[in-house]
């Protein structure tokens, strides 16, 4: 186990912020920096579901909207 194995915030903000890396990230390290791998995949998912629940909200607010005009 590598002793920079410390899980850092930042890795899983960079996981966050760009998803794919973060994904990236985790495959590469999950056996030789699991802590670290964890953070940056927890911070991919976090933005993946992030991005998915404002797509849902943003459709029902259209949806709401269209329905209340009539369109």
């Amino acid at each position: 186990m590598d002793s920079n194995d410390n899980g850092g915030f930042l890795w899983g903000l960079l996981g966050c912020c760009i998803p794919v890396v973060g994904l990236i990230l985790f495959l590469v390290w999950k056996d030789q920096k699991p802590k670290t791998a964890k953070a940056a995949g927890i911070g991919a998912l976090v933005s993946v579901i992030l991005g998915v629940v404002s797509y849902i909200i943003i459709f029902v607010i259209i949806g709401a909207s269209a329905l209340a005009f009539g369109v």
